[in-house]
């Protein structure tokens, strides 16, 4: 007598559910147990995509395109028997599309700082596959721990500005689980604003209460001279 087929294993051929665009994959379809010949049947979005015959228990392997984001739906597979009404269903895939990062833009919202002064750094990829994960560096030096960002978020680190050293070139580096992506982004510097000394300030400060004399004598000079010419005639 014919036996029940087992529910169908769908798995990855390669091992991975994680796709790039233009990408082939293979899909292998199996039922470990029951009576061949065996019909399997692959659906996505309960829509059927192809059918394959199989007169043991071999695998049917489907292969496929990921042309757009259409194809990332929900694969499932169908195994038949000869038994009527037997046919199985297996677990359901869905394929994770993965996308380049775009080059990263570090900022912050001031270029010129004083000393002491706390500012932040911003790094941010527009373009790729979530999780981004960021790191930030000071010349070839990483200054941060890596930041697993899951949304499209900018990661961000605070700097206190101490001294001339921390003036230098600031860059960040983001990657994501596309292969042999990693990006770096434009260097960022930050510029020490001047700051007047209390020497420079007095001396701006007397200079002003000098021209301010010069200016009040020149107005006063009419209101003596004059009255004094007219009293001598």
């Amino acid at each position: 007598f014919p036996e029940m087929l087992s529910n169908p294993r769908l798995i990855p051929v390669q091992g991975t559910l994680n796709v790039v665009m233009n990408q082939n994959v293979t899909l292998s379809c199996q039922s470990d147990s029951g009576s061949p010949p065996v019909t399997y049947t692959l659906f996505k979005h309960n829509q059927k995509v192809s059918t394959l015959n199989r007169s043991d228990l071999t695998p049917g392997l489907f292969n496929l395109t990921i042309n757009s984001a259409c194809d990332m739906g929900e694969y499932k597979c169908k195994a038949e028997n000869n038994i009527p009404r037997g046919g199985k269903y297996s677990n359901s895939l869905n394929f994770i599309l993965i996308e380049p990062i775009s080059k990263p833009v570090l900022s912050s919202p001031t270029s010129q700082v004083k000393k002491g002064q706390k500012v932040t750094l911003s790094c941010l990829s527009e373009n790729g596959s979530l999780p981004i994960t960021y790191i930030f560096f000071k010349g070839k030096q990483s200054i941060s721990t890596p930041a697993k960002m899951q949304k499209r978020e900018a990661a961000v680190i605070f700097l206190f500005i101490n001294s001339s050293s921390d003036l230098g070139i600031y860059k960040c580096r983001a990657e994501n689980s596309f292969r042999n992506n990693t990006k770096y982004s434009n260097s960022f510097n930050f510029t020490l604003a001047e700051e007047r000394s209390h020497s420079q300030s007095l001396l701006i400060s007397l200079g002003l209460i000098l021209l301010l004399l010069v200016i009040g004598f020149a107005l006063a000079i009419p209101f003596f001279i004059i009255p004094s010419y007219k009293a001598s005639e």
